[in-house]
């Protein structure tokens, strides 16, 4: 099943940017009062861990700050997703689990064996399949779904096929033939059994309208968006000032782990050094920061599921004239992409602003030194639809959300990429977090002053 592009119309894009804000403005804060409340109550594992360095212990507890996403506005989705079916002749998209099952519902349920998947019809209410040994799970979740007191729950036993259970449910909703989007992480064991139950059925790809949904962002998952990418810039710094030459790229990476706890999330980061930073997606090789040596950190956390994904390069000590000229290309080349990047513009020509930039400075040509697309969407998946890449002519809109992230690797030598979050508005784009301003400043660390020399004695 070929996947194609999920387009959106400016008239949906328009109607549910403005219907999601209302929503989300509606709920304010003291609606969540109690809850923030109860979070800050509850220190996170390791606060008073008093052994961790002195920039880590100042990190303070970010869940206060938290605001769920709410059952009002996974229901604007389901009115998004049922125009999208319309738009592309669905006439029901089927879920399974992972962050689509999470966007849809709220709900967080494993992939097993066992099909479990939750259906929305274009014409109807939803409904779910479900073993009967999970009904318990199942009445628990319930509880976050939209449309839940209309929602029927089909369950079946182990000695009964569950894809003629749906084939059942589907008749019952009207859909004996026509078109089954499936979700793009349903396993092939679930999609070939489906297309066997129902031979009627044309399946296709739910991508157009699962993708079409969550690219565009509400102010609500904004707002976990910013706050995980902020989150993610503060414990980096944190942990980049606790360290130095000498430490391990594992001790390295255990220490942001410990700054997230402390700041009530979780999330990790993988640390290369010297040649090891040259591999985009580093390393697994033991490795040990030498004054001079490239640094490289990437990875994020989550907030209520939403991820952030940041990476800095820098060195401890004085970089060399070579990684200096490559950090000031990679810092262009990224500020390029940001500047490219506008409402109605094909998302192809940010990756293409950011090549050019490396490409001229003698990096290039395509992908030879910068060996990765600049951008990829990012929400309650840390790389999901759509790409900044080569070839993609869809249009960027409004509260889309990507990584700004160009890199030259020299093989051998040492990597710098560069990678901020960006946010399309409706004038351009923003990035979630500062800029890294330099190899030794890669966090806008203000300077402290020197303190005013005593007057002299007459």
């Amino acid at each position: 099943m070929q996947a194609k592009a999920p387009v959106i119309s400016p008239t949906i894009a328009i109607m549910f940017s403005r219907r999601r804000f209302l929503l989300t403005a509606a709920a304010t804060a003291p609606a969540f009062a109690l809850e923030a409340q109860k979070k800050s109550a509850l220190a996170p594992p390791g606060a008073f861990d008093e052994t961790l360095p002195a920039p880590i212990l100042k990190l303070k507890d970010r869940r206060p700050e938290i605001v769920p996403i709410t059952k009002e506005e996974r229901g604007t989705r389901h009115d998004l997703a049922r125009e999208l079916m319309k738009q592309y002749k669905i006439d029901a998209i089927l879920i399974t689990s992972g962050a689509a099952l999470n966007y849809f519902t709220g709900a967080r349920w494993g992939q097993s064996e066992r099909l479990f998947c939750y259906v929305i019809p274009q014409s109807a209410a939803p409904f779910v399949i479900c073993p009967y040994l999970e009904r318990d799970h199942l009445a628990d979740a319930l509880l976050t779904f939209p449309e839940r007191e209309t929602t029927i729950s089909f369950l079946w036993q182990e000695d009964e096929d569950p894809f003629i259970t749906l084939r059942r449910a589907l008749g019952e909703v009207g859909i004996m033939t026509g078109v089954l989007g499936l979700e793009e992480r349903t396993q092939f064991a679930f999609a070939s059994a489906i297309a066997a139950a129902c031979p009627a059925l044309k399946i296709v790809s739910a991508t157009p309208v699962t993708a079409g949904c969550r690219s565009l962002k509400s102010a609500a998952e904004i707002a976990l968006l910013r706050l995980a990418n902020h989150i993610t810039f503060d414990v980096y710094k944190a942990v980049y000032l606790s360290c130095g030459p000498g430490d391990t790229n594992q001790h390295f990476s255990e220490l942001v782990e410990k700054a997230y706890t402390r700041c009530g999330v979780r999330g990790e980061a993988s640390c290369n050094v010297g040649e090891f930073s040259a591999e985009p997606h580093g390393s697994s090789k033991p490795q040990t920061i030498r004054e001079g040596d490239m640094v490289m950190i990437d990875d994020g956390c989550t907030v209520e599921g939403y991820t952030s994904d940041i990476t800095r390069s820098f060195v401890y000590g004085k970089p060399s004239e070579l990684q200096r000229q490559i950090f000031e290309i990679v810092h262009n080349a990224q500020s390029a992409a940001l500047a490219a990047a506008h409402p109605g513009v094909e998302m192809q020509f940010v990756d293409a602003a950011a090549r050019k930039v490396i490409a001229d400075a003698g990096y290039g040509p395509g992908f030879r030194y910068f060996t990765h697309r600049v951008g990829h969407g990012i929400g309650l998946d840390m790389h999901e639809w759509p790409y900044l890449v080569g070839g993609n002519r869809q249009k960027l809109v409004a509260s889309m959300v990507f990584s700004d992230e160009p890199g030259i690797y020299l093989h051998n030598k040492f990597g710098v990429r560069l990678e901020d979050d960006m946010l399309i508005t409706e004038t351009g784009a923003e990035l979630f977090t500062p800029q890294s301003p330099s190899l030794q400043d890669p966090f806008a660390i203000p300077t402290t002053a020197p303190a005013a020399d005593p007057p002299a004695k007459p």
